[in-house]
């Protein structure tokens, strides 16, 4: 098994974890860390070097070359085996629990040999937990918060994460002799931003034997229980991901298809005939095309992603369908880290790579100086920062980098940095990144007190979610944009896959409003700026039009924009 970078890095990161909890020599635990964050980075490439190479790496060493060289070439190494077989398998799991470190794992083992989520959650529920030295009451509630958030997401994946595991699945589909036709259905074709089963349709005249080929697939695994003569239901092994397949004949493949991939609230809307949706579908027509279908209908094609019974229909009435927004409709990227944070590739690069993709401008904005944990910027760096900008913005021309920073919102709602540095930058994205547990009453406060900052431009992932992980910041959202409104503050939607946050039930609100949304990827490297898509994806769920996206405005529109509000702030 050969691993790519990415995946050594996990593996590097598993290894320092486990040192840590079986009180390995902190020297050696200290060398991996430099050598991880040597690579995150971006200073040094591991990728396709040999074992000498990897040896002359600047922040390496022999010793930890030779450990990822292994991991490169086979998928393991003897010190990742020897520190797994002495650790329990859920040990492993109660690791991934966030704000559980190697040392309070540590301790939880020891002191009360416990060694897996389900033990753990009995524990903390019974009260032990708390009374362990370096716990507490808080912790406890968290980590019983964690773990119910863990079960009730087990299973699921995010829509980006198996996007291509399930192209690739329906290429070979498509091989199988019988199979006339074949489209994802259900969540997965509606594009939502997490997946329990992935379902396609299958357009054939003899299921028996395409059912029979389907359960011979390497890597597919059937439940014979649950599954029928017109019904396959089982899983991928790699990834592990839940498939239901239905079966039907060639004339009922379009109705099949729009029953199967519409939500209720999307199949059972009222036509003016008093007819609804499934009604018309159930009828004797047969339909050569969806575009048939919703033209008897008396409405335009909807796409799959809108078809949740949401506001697709209000865009339909209105004629808008054809403005919602496409990638292609983007001009610039906003929000977005460099070396001089956190981000893994240097300014130079991440402007560079954005000219060559077509854009035509991008806004840089690494952390600011609270947030010392990803680097940060103080204020010299900011200075600095600054002057390469203008540096690059001379030879790139008529590309733009526009200086921006995101601010951290503090406790109390206010930004990082004074006024006097704040008003030296193009546009500030501020956001939340700590505090996570207030309640809605203050966490909607600390908001609207950042929102009411001058200084604030874009209001970063309103939530702070992490889809999976963690839930988001609960937030009264209609006074959020109520005053996005108020203060002319425009809203992101983070188009990293693991947030996907302005949630795409509140786009539409924002609009009406007349809130424009931008749609940044919050990119720390240069492959980031590839989650465009999936914020293009999610604005497109909220009824997202082109002429209420932010960066969908020219370098020229913008660069009018941002002078404009700062010059409004030195007027006041």
């Amino acid at each position: 098994m050969i691993l790519d970078p990415k995946e050594i890095l996990r593996q590097l990161k598993l290894i320092i974890k486990l040192m840590e909890l079986h009180d390995e020599n902190s020297f050696k635990i200290r060398s991996f860390q430099s050598a991880v964050n040597t690579i995150d980075r971006g200073e040094v490439s591991i990728e396709g070097k040999s074992m000498s190479e990897l040896q002359s790496l600047n922040g390496i060493g022999k010793s930890i070359a030779e450990v990822i060289f292994f991991l490169s070439s086979s998928g393991t190494h003897p010190y990742l085996e020897e520190l797994l077989k002495k650790t329990p398998t859920g040990i492993l799991e109660i690791l991934e629990i966030k704000g559980l470190g190697p040392k309070k794992v540590k301790a939880l083992w020891d002191e009360l040999n416990i060694t897996s989520t389900h033990e753990l959650l009995e524990a903390c529920q019974s009260g032990i937990v708390a009374k362990t030295k370096g716990f507490g009451e808080k912790t406890q509630e968290s980590i019983i918060q964690a773990l119910e958030f863990r079960a009730a997401n087990k299973g699921k994946w995010l829509y980006a994460d198996i996007c291509d595991a399930m192209e690739d699945l329906a290429r070979e589909f498509k091989k199988i002799d019988g199979v006339k036709d074949l489209s994802a259905v259900g969540e997965f074709a509606r594009k939502m931003e997490i997946i329990e089963t992935v379902e396609w349709l299958v357009s054939t005249e003899s299921p028996g034997p395409v059912i029979e080929k389907i359960s011979s697939f390497k890597g597919m695994e059937k439940d014979q229980k649950l599954s029928s003569p017109f019904k396959w239901r089982g899983k991928l092994r790699e990834p592990e991901v839940n498939l239901l397949i239905h079966f039907t004949s060639p004339e009922k493949f379009v109705v099949e298809k729009i029953l199967r991939t519409g939500s209720k609230g999307h199949l059972l809307y009222p036509l003016e005939n008093s007819k609804t949706l499934v009604e018309v579908l159930r009828g004797e027509e047969v339909f050569d095309s969806e575009n048939a279908f919703y033209e008897k209908a008396g409405l335009p094609w909807i796409p799959e992603e809108l078809r949740e019974g949401f506001i697709e229909f209000d865009l339909a009435k209105d004629k808008k369908m054809d403005t919602l927004l496409k990638l292609e409709d983007l001009k610039g990227i906003l929000h977005n880290h460099s070396t001089y944070s956190d981000g893994k590739h240097s300014l130079r690069q991440m402007a560079e790579h954005c000219k060559a993709l077509g854009y035509e401008y991008l806004g840089i904005s690494d952390h600011s100086r609270s947030a010392f944990y990803a680097g940060g910027l103080e204020i010299e760096m900011v200075q600095k920062q600054h002057k390469e900008i203008e540096e690059l913005n001379n030879e790139l021309a008529p590309f733009r980098v526009f200086k921006g920073i995101e601010s951290d919102i503090l406790v109390d709602g206010s930004l990082d940095y004074p006024n006097e540095v704040l008003s030296s930058f193009d546009f500030v994205v501020s956001s939340i990144h700590s505090s996570l547990n207030m309640d809605r009453k203050k966490a909607t406060m600390r908001l609207l007190k950042a929102i009411e900052n001058p200084y604030t431009t874009i209001l970063g992932h309103p939530t702070g979610r992490l889809l999976l992980r963690r839930e988001g910041y609960p937030l009264d959202h209609k006074a959020i944009i109520d005053a996005c409104e108020k203060y002319g503050v425009i809203i992101e939607i983070n188009a990293n896959p693991w947030r996907l946050d302005l949630d795409w039930r509140w786009v539409h609100y924002a609009m009406e409003k007349g809130v424009k949304l931008s749609i940044n990827p919050d990119a720390h490297e240069m492959e980031g700026y590839n989650d465009m898509k999936y914020g293009v994806l999610i604005g497109r769920k909220g009824g997202l039009t082109k002429d209420m996206t932010f960066n969908a405005m020219s370098f020229s529109e913008v660069d009018d924009y941002f002078k404009k509000r700062k010059n409004q702030i030195i007027k006041k």
